[in-house]
């Protein structure tokens, strides 16, 4: 769910800076590549560069309950879902620095005017390598790092800070939805009760 949720946040950015006016300038890549030699790195030539920094488990879902009761009768048994925060990383590199900052600009002003992603508000285009998605809910924040953060980031990544927002993605559910095992619910004691008498 990782890549699915990136990549609708990523088409529908494209679709907003090309909607005002400034191209399909959108992709989902690795901002470090800019520093590199190879082919790969034209690619990032004019863009602005989606690229996930780091995850962050949830820790106030992590306790779940791992049962659930079907019909009244069953109870079936899974691991709870993963639910983590993407941290993502939206640099302009564009052909001027003037581009770059426009592009910023309004990649801040789209978050600010869609800040929850829903498969219900959200019309996207299904990639062939694509898991199946169902229901999900993307929640954006912007997230500011300090200076010393923010230098630790663009060293990590190859030194070239270009202008950028951060930008904390909740909740990305991760779920494999293997089932561990089913019981029957108890639903009435037959037994009765024997109090032992006193000697």
């Amino acid at each position: 769910m990782i890549y699915e949720a990136l990549q609708i946040i990523s088409e529908q950015l494209d679709n907003y800076l090309s909607a005002a006016g400034l191209g399909n300038l959108v992709t989902l890549e690795n901002i470090a590549m800019i520093e590199t030699s190879n082919d790969n790195s034209n690619k990032l030539d004019n863009k602005v560069v989606l690229t996930l920094l780091n995850l962050e488990e949830e820790t106030t879902l992590k306790n779940l309950p791992n049962y659930k009761v079907i019909d009244k009768t069953t109870t079936e048994y899974r691991n709870p879902p993963v639910h983590l925060n993407l941290f993502l990383l939206i640099s302009g590199n564009c052909t001027s620095y003037s581009d770059s900052l426009r592009s910023i600009s309004k990649t801040i002003e789209f978050f600010q005017g869609k800040k929850i992603f829903t498969s219900e508000n959200t019309v996207y285009e299904i990639k062939e390598d694509f898991d199946l998605l169902g229901h999900f809910k993307l929640i954006t924040e912007l997230y500011t790092p300090s200076f010393e953060e923010l230098n630790h980031v663009w060293g990590t990544l190859g030194g070239r800070q270009l202008p950028s927002v951060i930008y904390k993605i909740q909740l990305v559910e991760i779920d494999q939805k293997l089932l561990k095992g089913t019981e029957k619910v108890i639903l009435e004691i037959t037994d009765t009760l024997k109090l032992k008498e006193k000697v």
